[in-house]
């Protein structure tokens, strides 16, 4: 891991566990104004450091900076690789994430905080969320506060449940898969493809990057029913009606826009196999018209998704036919 010295704005790098405490920056990538580049790394470093007054007593040990757009090597794809699948370890480790916002002017009156670009972009997602501090600073690097006590308004924001941004431990597992796609379901990357790679850190999972291969990225993505029991990954639903026949999976997240509040049934676990083929699922169908559906519907066969949404009965649960 490449760090940035904030004393002598020198990069130092960290390999294994050797490395110490430090504070991480999040941003949008901008095309005018106050660019964040590798040519001018040392004038934002030192800016970072002097507005948030460091060294201070309550992060006095964070003597060290990462900046994702001059501590990675771009021209390497291996380092690429390496960090774009370490990304979501290298914020949740941070001390400290200092977002940036380019287009926020805090002592504007007519200034909306909702509207900034950073609540729209793929790979801000987990920098929201992910790591043990967040401190938010406007476009002229004025304080504007904390995560932990704008957490009802960033819920808002973002549609994510006030318990996950409002800080603490993101464990992964106390959330289902539909419920977490829909976080970045409203999201974009200035490359499809990164709208998937962006995810890899949520989902817990590590894959080469393909850039090029498109929307089949995502597929890519759900390859993580290899090592889940969650059958929400299925409850997607269609932007736009069609005729024809299509797979089980969702073919782009936006599939899952639906889904922010996703329950799962108590103590079950599916069991199913990707084998070449297609995708083998063990589990007892259900017959439509036991479900309300007219007795003309018996060739259909149902599976329950042992899901449903929070404005459904506690009765009720989701099936695919």
């Amino acid at each position: 891991m490449r760090l940035i010295n904030c004393k002598t704005l020198g990069f130092e790098e960290f390999i294994g566990k050797h490395i110490p405490p430090y504070m991480i920056l999040s941003h949008t990538w901008e095309t005018c104004g106050f660019l964040i580049v590798d040519s001018n790394y040392k004038v934002v470093s030192r800016k970072v450091i002097d507005k948030h007054g460091l060294p201070s007593k309550s992060h006095e040990m964070l003597n060290r900076l990462g900046i994702d757009t001059c501590c990675i090597d771009k021209s390497s794809s291996a380092e690429l690789t390496d960090a774009i699948n370490s990304m979501f370890k290298w914020y949740k480790r941070a001390g400290l994430c200092i977002v940036y916002l380019s287009d926020f002017d805090s002592q504007d009156p007519v200034a909306d905080f909702a509207r900034c670009r950073w609540f729209t972009r793929g790979w801000t997602l987990q920098e929201l969320i992910v790591p043990q501090h967040v401190q938010f600073y406007d476009a002229k690097w004025r304080y504007y506060g904390r995560r932990s006590n704008l957490g009802p308004e960033l819920s808002r924001i973002t549609g994510i449940a006030l318990n996950v941004v409002s800080g603490g431990i993101y464990i992964p597992n106390r959330h289902a898969v539909a419920e977490r796609m829909s976080w970045a379901a409203r999201r974009e990357t200035t490359r499809e493809e990164d709208l998937a790679y962006c995810l890899f850190g949520i989902f817990g999972v590590n894959l080469p990057l393909l850039y090029g291969e498109g929307s089949r990225a995502f597929l890519r993505l759900q390859e993580i029913v290899k090592n889940s029991t969650d059958l929400t990954i299925f409850a997607w639903i269609a932007e736009a009606p069609t005729n024809g026949l299509r797979g089980i999976f969702a073919r782009s997240i936006r599939e899952f826009a639906h889904a922010k509040s996703t329950i799962l049934k108590p103590s079950f676990n599916a069991e199913f196999v990707v084998t070449n083929r297609g995708l083998r699922i063990e589990k007892r169908l259900l017959k439509p018209y036991s479900h309300g559906l007219p007795r003309d519907h018996v060739t259909i066969d149902l599976m329950s998704l042992n899901c449903r949404f929070s404005y459904m009965a506690s009765t009720t649960y989701l099936s695919i036919c």
